[in-house]
């Protein structure tokens, strides 16, 4: 390898984005790593009354009162059945601190800008303004979510109503 080579592998490296890949079914999904805290293995949660459904309730994490979002139901998959391999990703976004509930967690991978392929229209019969693209790894698809546009978006921002009704905030 020469000074070139080692040059351009430096700057692929550093435009290419790092992923944490998680499973709801058989399908994988991948978000940026940078807004994860950590990974938990699913515990039982406090419901909220009168919460959407995708929200499965709350957590005591630390002294931090955490949101707790099953994606499985907010992508409008079937109901999941919680096993040794389910787990919470804590997220840090926006500012504020939130779990989602997934299948499991496969591994973090490297996807370059050109590996990543737009998402396919679908016109009104699928929501596709969560999803940043379509990443390529070998055989492997994995959906890229916008995971900070998904959690920002209006129906989110029930969870904080009902994590400030929760502590009568």
């Amino acid at each position: 390898m020469n000074a070139t080579d080692s040059a351009a592998g430096s700057a692929a490296r550093q435009s290419s984005r790092e992923l944490l890949v998680f499973t709801l079914g058989s399908e994988e999904y991948g978000i940026d790593i940078l807004k994860v805290q950590e990974i938990r293995g699913y515990e039982s949660v406090t419901r909220i009354a009168r919460a959407p459904a995708f929200i499965k309730g709350v957590i005591n994490l630390r002294g931090s009162i955490v949101p707790i979002v099953d994606m499985r139901l907010k992508f409008a998959q079937t109901e999941a059945t919680y096993n040794p391999f389910t787990v919470v990703i804590i997220l840090n976004i926006l500012d504020r601190t939130v779990g989602i509930v997934v299948d499991g967690v496969s591994d973090v991978v490297d996807l370059t800008p050109e590996a990543i392929r737009p998402a396919p229209e679908f016109g009104a019969a699928v929501d596709t303004a969560y999803i940043h693209g379509l990443g390529a790894i070998g055989e492997r698809m994995v959906i890229v979510v916008d995971i900070e546009r998904l959690m920002s978006s209006e129906e989110m921002s029930l969870v904080d109503d009902a994590v400030r009704a929760q502590n009568n905030v």
